[in-house]
């Protein structure tokens, strides 16, 4: 078994949690408040701009022209995601310019920039790749699953199931398993930004609840 697809059966439960967290059945079902999408378009676009960075300076570090190629290519597929969000932005009133990152956001965030910065391009590949696998998992099983037609968050749905998405997950893990020389350091990485992306769900969900309390 490949480096990439050891480290997904692992640490898959915390994927399937993440699938049947509220937050991301109710993009599904169309029942997630509006501000917890509101809040979590913000700070995901925050996210996304650390991510693209981390797969630039991983592309500068890379011991082959390869690498190089491979990660300037999905910092290409971060920015073209960037414009979804922007998109979302413009339909929910969201000042992507005047944003500042929730703790959730800023922890994985610091991680991500210092491991790519600290460690060889195996281990940032590592850290990167439950991201991408993760939202290839929930956009594939939420269309499985079904979503309600009158879903405002159906697009959300059609972006990470689609055939494009899963290509690039799948380039990301061949990256892993083509750098990665020390298991246990992935592992760790893994690990660490899995439970990252359960937690930012987790944030968006309360933060919605928050605001829906306030008025």
């Amino acid at each position: 078994m490949t480096l990439s697809a050891t480290l997904w059966q692992t640490y898959q439960p915390l994927a399937e949690a993440c699938l049947r967290h509220p937050f991301v059945q109710g993009i599904a079902t169309g029942a997630l408040p509006t501000d917890a999408f509101r809040f979590y378009v913000g700070q995901d676009a925050y996210f996304l701009q650390a991510f693209a960075r981390a797969y630039c300076i991983a592309a500068a570090k890379s011991p082959d022209w390869n690498g190089f190629r491979a990660f300037h290519a999905l910092a290409g597929g971060v920015i073209e995601e960037l414009t979804l969000h922007e998109q979302y932005a413009a339909r929910w009133s969201v000042d992507l310019h005047a944003l500042s990152p929730a703790t959730a956001t800023r922890r994985y965030t610091d991680f991500l920039l210092a491991t790519v910065w600290g460690e060889d391009v195996g281990v940032t590949a590592a850290a990167m790749a439950p991201c991408m696998r993760l939202y290839a998992y929930l956009g594939q099983g939420l269309a499985e699953q079904g979503v309600a037609a009158d879903s405002p968050y159906a697009e959300w749905v059609r972006a990470y199931s689609g055939q494009e998405f899963e290509a690039l997950a799948r380039r990301l893990e061949s990256l892993v398993d083509g750098y990665g020389r020390d298991p246990d350091a992935a592992h760790g990485a893994y690990a660490y930004a899995m439970q990252c992306e359960y937690d930012f769900f987790q944030m968006a969900w309360e933060a919605g609840a928050q605001e829906g309390g306030a008025r």
